[in-house]
């Protein structure tokens, strides 16, 4: 890769507001952290809308498209617009942003998973009443994308120009779009988030990365890639990621903190954090524009927001 394209997930899911009080949750608040996330050197920036009456995760077409369309007045960056929404919402309204937005780029998970994050609630001090019986419904949950789903997901995303990004959480998720491959209904270029650490998906180690680019090789050819992780792990298998010629995700979505103890202020300084590390690497950052080649993106200008 030339270039090395830096993602900031901006506040996702998974967290909730009694986890930090540096979430962002109102899309005042997101857009913020986008804006300064891209001066920092981000050239995308993965968008989930959140209520911002009590930051529940929100699957509203409207504040998403409020969310994103000031964002793009603000910045040249990258959209990428979530399809995962929440864990446990209809696919309907996790797809419904797509058609209507038609961003550049949009997520697309790979498969099904159990994705627990009912551990956090035990220590947790909920700001809302809604959190603590989020956290723990996980436990009894699967996060379902299923062959039809994802059928569905990438032709919708395709009728509209938008690249799928697909989440991998695991190994066997390789498998599926290579099937797709095949099929025709996956089509070149290829752009993949490995994402690593989730309880419930592959466990965040080097070696197991290895082992995710090397059997995406052999099944898929070549394809773009990057690497996000959860919590503690964010920074070591970004670096990892850096060190075998890959693209990084950071941000509040997947990670609260900025070093052990010390919580992130907002996705911008995770940015500045791994900006440094990839320089202290000899590492070229690409702007948005030079992502938008390097995805093979069709532009700002093509977008409905």
């Amino acid at each position: 890769m030339s270039k090395t394209i830096i993602t900031a997930a901006i506040t996702g899911a998974i967290h909730t507001p009694g986890m930090s009080p540096h979430l962002p949750i109102t899309p005042e608040e997101i857009v913020e952290d986008a804006v300064r996330a891209c001066e920092a050197g981000a050239a995308v920036v993965h968008i989930h809308a959140r209520d911002p009456k009590d930051g529940r995760p929100s699957a509203d077409v409207g504040l998403m498209k409020g969310i994103v369309s000031e964002i793009k007045k603000r910045s040249d960056v990258i959209i990428c617009i979530t399809t995962g929404g929440s864990i446990g919402m209809p696919l309907d309204d996790r797809i419904a942003a797509i058609p209507a937005l038609k961003p550049e780029l949009a997520s697309c998970n790979a498969g099904s998973i159990n994705f627990v994050i009912e551990p956090a609630a035990r220590k947790l001090k909920p700001v809302y009443d809604w959190e603590v019986p989020y956290l723990n419904g996980t436990k009894d949950l699967v996060f379902s994308n299923t062959f039809l789903s994802l059928e569905r997901y990438i032709n919708e995303m395709y009728k509209v120009g938008a690249i799928p990004e697909f989440e991998v959480y695991d190994v066997g998720m390789i498998n599926n779009l290579a099937y797709f491959l095949k099929e025709g209904i996956l089509k070149r270029p290829i752009y993949i988030q490995f994402v690593m650490g989730i309880l419930g998906g592959i466990p965040a180690s080097v070696d197991n990365l290895v082992y995710m680019l090397k059997t995406a090789k052999d099944q898929l050819g070549d394809f773009n890639w990057s690497v996000a992780a959860a919590g503690r792990n964010q920074f070591t298998m970004t670096t990892a990621a850096l060190t075998l010629g890959g693209n990084v995700r950071v941000g509040l979505e997947d990670n609260l903190y900025l070093a052990p103890k010390v919580l992130a202020k907002s996705s911008a300084e995770q940015v500045t954090k791994i900006r440094g590390i990839a320089e202290a690497l000899f590492k070229e950052i690409a702007s948005p524009d030079e992502a938008r080649s390097i995805l093979g993106l069709k532009g700002k200008s093509e977008v409905a927001f």
